[in-house]
């Protein structure tokens, strides 16, 4: 087992199960601030509650994805549990089997719950307990399948989460009704990870701003308001653009809506936003063709070696334009949204990301780009948005590599 100090509240989160005044509570939460230590205490805390309390029986591993579930968990069992118990994968069909010293023997089966499908992959299943890491991720139809299927006698649950907006369904159906639920409520943060050294919770300290800053380091439940970026003229844009380094160009493909463009040159550690392309042919009163976007693309590109165009995915018929011209290499987008936010937010937050100054479509939409009011979830209002979906797209697919 991996031996390392551990805070008061990483002890209490992953012993409460043991303790003659806890252990009437029926699952645990531990929310809070990332880097905090909440994964590793859970983890090892469920796995050493389950396999002292139950033999024979089968519990559930729940992730936003397998994948991400094997990334965050099961890849370090060995460091976190190894000499303790013995675990087997069983990859072909998302399986562990755990054995303890003593010969107790219990199976742990792992799910994703991406979408409002997955509650019918663990339909069915009987389950002794269940560890849903990042719950705020998934569905509520997956997570209340989930404690459903949870029905042997002693089962309880682990759930673990950064914070999100306070209108989110786990906020209010877990967190504000905790005692309800008969469920224990411990909140972290990163004083609460002694292994966090201090010059990585600076770094995190600087990454992040906005509501990210507030939930991520804070470790808060508070909504996404105001602008989307915290963007600064005097910091953000600039006059000095660089004469040679690795030159890209990404799109956000509009018939009706206006269609965005934006050269780059990528030098040293940073990006910066050459010049740009925009078009509103409502606004212009025409519309353009593929033919003639790909001969705006020429233009844009001039004779400079630009490596890639990176375009939407959902862009087919302009991808087919630019592929057949025989010019430039296309790249499909990454285009998620939210990941996309934070990244370029980390971006300009580091001064890594640069506009030029005659961007005026960009610098534009950085003054007006915002957060919708309500809701549960996260979401950009879908106005002033052309310039930043083609930043997006450029963040998450040519510089995410190099975070």
């Amino acid at each position: 087992m991996i031996y390392r100090s551990f805070s008061k509240r990483q002890l209490l989160a992953m012993t409460w199960w043991n303790r003659p005044d806890l252990r009437r509570f029926d699952a645990i939460i531990c929310d809070g601030a990332v880097r905090s230590g909440k994964t590793v205490c859970m983890v090892v805390g469920f796995f050493l509650w389950s396999m002292a309390s139950f033999n024979g029986n089968v519990f559930a591993l729940c992730g936003k994805t397998v994948a991400s579930l094997r990334r965050n968990v099961v890849i370090h069992l060995q460091q976190w549990l190894g000499g303790v118990l013995d675990i087997t994968e069983h990859r072909s069909d998302n399986r562990l089997e755990v054995r303890s010293p003593d010969g107790r023997k219990n199976t742990y089966y792992l799910f994703g719950g991406q979408d409002e499908s997955s509650y019918m992959l663990i339909q069915g299943i009987t389950l002794a307990g269940a560890l849903l890491d990042e719950a705020v991720l998934m569905p509520r139809s997956f997570v209340e399948q989930t404690c459903a299927r949870c029905s042997e006698m002693g089962a309880k649950l682990w759930f673990n989460c950064n914070p999100a907006s306070p209108e989110h369904w786990f906020y209010k159906e877990w967190l504000e009704k905790c005692r309800e639920k008969n469920a224990l409520h411990l909140h972290f943060t990163m004083g609460d990870n002694p292994a966090l050294p201090p010059e990585v919770r600076a770094r995190y300290e600087r990454m992040y701003t906005g509501h990210f800053y507030r939930r991520y380091v804070l470790g808060q439940w508070c909504g996404a308001e105001g602008l989307v970026y915290d963007f600064d003229p005097k910091r953000h844009v600039t006059e000095k653009l660089p004469q040679s380094g690795r030159y890209y160009i990404s799109v956000d493909y509009g018939t009706q809506n206006p269609f965005s463009a934006g050269l780059w040159c990528v030098t040293g550690d940073k990006a910066y936003r050459l010049r740009e392309y925009y078009y509103n042919g409502r606004e212009a009163g025409r519309m353009r063709t593929d033919q003639e976007y790909y001969e705006a693309l020429e233009d844009l590109a001039g004779d400079l070696p630009v490596e890639q165009v990176v375009i939407d995915p959902s862009a087919a018929s302009f991808i087919a334009v630019v592929r057949k011209a025989g010019r430039f290499r296309v790249r499909r987008a990454n285009n998620e949204v939210l990941p996309g936010i934070q990244m370029v937010a980390r971006l300009l937050q580091t001064g890594r990301l640069q506009i030029g100054a005659d961007c005026k479509a960009a610098i534009r939409e950085f003054s007006l780009y915002c957060w919708q009011s309500t809701g549960e979830r996260d979401q950009p209002v879908k106005e002033n948005d052309h310039a930043m979906d083609d930043i997006r797209y450029f963040c998450m697919s040519v510089l995410r590599r190099t975070q």
